[in-house]
């Protein structure tokens, strides 16, 4: 879930760093590392609730 956060605030920051600077030659692949940071940040979000969720509710014998 720590990586989550740090994902959360980080993806967000990269994104908008692209979109003030358009006209910069190193817009695009700002603009790419932001979508892939975003996305991983939705991933490790769902891999975390689900581990939290099959340790709260997970039938040990």
């Amino acid at each position: 879930m720590g990586y989550t956060l740090a994902l959360m605030f980080t993806a967000p920051v990269v994104l908008y760093q692209a979109f003030k600077n358009q006209d910069h030659p190193w817009y695009l692949p700002v603009l790419i590392l932001g979508g892939i940071l975003a996305i991983a940040a939705v991933g490790m979000g769902f891999y975390g609730i689900r581990t939290l969720v099959n340790a709260l509710f997970s039938n040990r014998k």
